[in-house]
């Protein structure tokens, strides 16, 4: 049991990831061939296309956040030592914390008005709240690699070892 958390913890992101890559281009490619060749597109593709893209940009920023992969600009934290590198890392953590509670609850809201009144796609007559629920469940995944990332930091900033930084793009 702990290697499947283990597991999951390292690759969840990563699977989901890639199976809504594969959705979205597999989606869109029918798409086009169907547009050109038959001169015929549906509507339910350009949704299961905008659908997916929702999707793996919400469990994309939890993927970075995990990795420590967002965009920032970090040329103060090359003047600073470990000790408050740490402190700085923690304390942005903390910030996107509270960013990412108040969006989960607002983005609640949204899908309980939805599943309140049954709103649905207007192509493939689904019920709307299964594609706002990528909000809550990107910022839900987001808030539990920032727990992860906190404790990480705390243990590196106790035992003294340097923080976690994420991989460098350019060095």
């Amino acid at each position: 049991m702990a290697r499947l958390l283990q597991s999951l913890n390292q690759n969840a992101e990563r699977w989901a990831l890639l199976a809504f890559y594969v959705m979205l281009v597999a989606t869109m490619f029918i798409e086009v061939l169907r547009r050109e060749l038959l001169s015929y597109s549906s509507i339910w593709g350009e949704e299961i296309v905008r659908y997916s893209f929702i999707y793996l940009a919400w469990i994309g920023a939890a993927a970075a956040v995990r990795e420590r992969g967002h965009i920032r600009i970090d040329v103060i934290l090359h003047y600073l030592g470990p000790r408050m590198k740490a402190l700085l890392y923690i304390f942005g953590d903390l910030v996107m914390f509270a960013v990412a509670v108040v969006a989960v609850v607002y983005s609640l809201e949204t899908v309980h008005v939805a599943w309140k009144f049954g709103s649905v796609t207007d192509g493939l007559r689904i019920s709307r709240v299964w594609f706002l629920m990528a909000v809550p469940i990107g910022f839900s995944l987001v808030i539990l690699r920032l727990v992860q990332s906190f404790l990480r930091d705390l243990a590196d900033l106790r035992a003294g070892r340097p923080v976690y930084e994420g991989d460098k793009l350019f060095d």
